[in-house]
Order: structure tokens, then sequence, then C-alpha cells
């Protein structure tokens, strides 16, 4: 191996550690619980993206490397600290979104229509119709 490559497998061996405590802390029940009580603050967009990707991680055919990036990109969404804290208003859930975003982004050939319309519906039900 070559001292180009030492830093590179450090990161990824980071990466992976990180992963893994997220994964340790998520559970479907924090997720709803976190929906439940945020929602509102946190906003149609966000609320939609990270019910993006719980119906995906539902899906059997999602393969468990796109399931581990989901879980960890929802983990970092319900757990209380944040890079910029939720309570914040205007900007408290940017950096969740953007956690969210860049998941989809891995994951976003696993994202069906059927998953963008089931939360679509399940975001109307809590925020009601998109105007027009």
């Amino acid at each position: 191996m070559n001292q180009a490559e030492k830093p590179a497998e450090q990161l990824q061996a980071v990466e992976v550690l990180e992963l893994k405590v997220y994964e340790r802390r998520y559970s479907s029940g924090g997720f709803w619980a976190k929906l439940a009580r945020f929602a509102r603050a946190a906003g149609r967009e966000v609320v939609e993206k990270a019910l993006w990707l719980y119906y995906t991680l539902q899906h059997p055919d999602t393969p468990a490397w796109a399931k581990r990036v989901i879980v960890g990109a929802l983990a970092y969404f319900i757990l209380p600290l944040d890079a910029i804290p939720d309570f914040i208003p205007g900007i408290g859930y940017s950096d969740d979104l953007s956690v969210l975003l860049l998941a989809i982004g891995a994951v976003a050939m696993y994202i069906s229509p059927a998953v963008k319309e089931q939360a679509r519906q399940k975001a109307q039900d809590w925020f009601g119709p998109i105007p027009s």
C-alpha cells in the first residue's frame, strides 16, 4: 500500500465507524416520534424527504448498502444533537435536510415513484394539500 492510499482507507474506516454509531441510534419508533413532534417545525420538504428514505428502507428490494446509508441519514435526523440545533428558527433543520438529500442522492435509484407517492400522501395527511 502506498502512502496516498493510507489516508483514504483511514477516512473510509472512520466513516464506517460513524455510520455504525448512527445505525445503533436509529429506530422506526424514534423516527415516527420525531416526525410527530417536529413535523410542522421541520416543514413539508424535510418531512417528505425523510419519508422517501423511510419507505425505501422498508422495501425488500433495497440492497443492504443502501439501507445502511438510509439508516445513517434517518438516525442523524432523529438524534437530538445536530450540527445546527433544530430549535433555531429558519435554519434549524437545514443540516437535517442536507443529510437527507445526500442520502437521497446516494440511493436515488431505489426510490420508486410508488415510494414518492406514499410519502406525498402521508405529508398531505399532516400538512394538507399543496396550495396551487
